[in-house]
């Protein structure tokens, strides 16, 4: 998808701070650590999911012929955007 905006997709990211946070509330053990590199591909990941989810709320929102992406397009999209993940 062709983007008409100034500023590049590849700009938005995650810090890998608040990545690695939101990873280690999660683990099990206190003890488990992540691998710099894996933490650095979650970060992508995460940037790619995000960024897939937007572009499909806004192609929803452009179907229905809405002026303003709101939070039921991305409810409609998810489903798919889940499993093409």
């Amino acid at each position: 998808m062709a983007s008409t905006s100034t500023s590049s997709h590849e700009d938005i990211t995650f810090k890998q701070g608040t990545i690695q946070r939101l990873l280690q509330k999660n683990f099990k053990e206190e003890k488990t650590k992540i691998n710099k590199d894996a933490l650095v591909l979650i970060v992508e990941l995460s940037r790619i999911f995000v960024n897939e989810g937007a572009c499909r709320s806004a192609q929803q929102a452009k179907s229905e012929q809405a002026m303003v992406v709101e939070p039921r397009h991305l409810e409609k999209v998810l489903p798919q955007l889940l499993l093409d993940f």
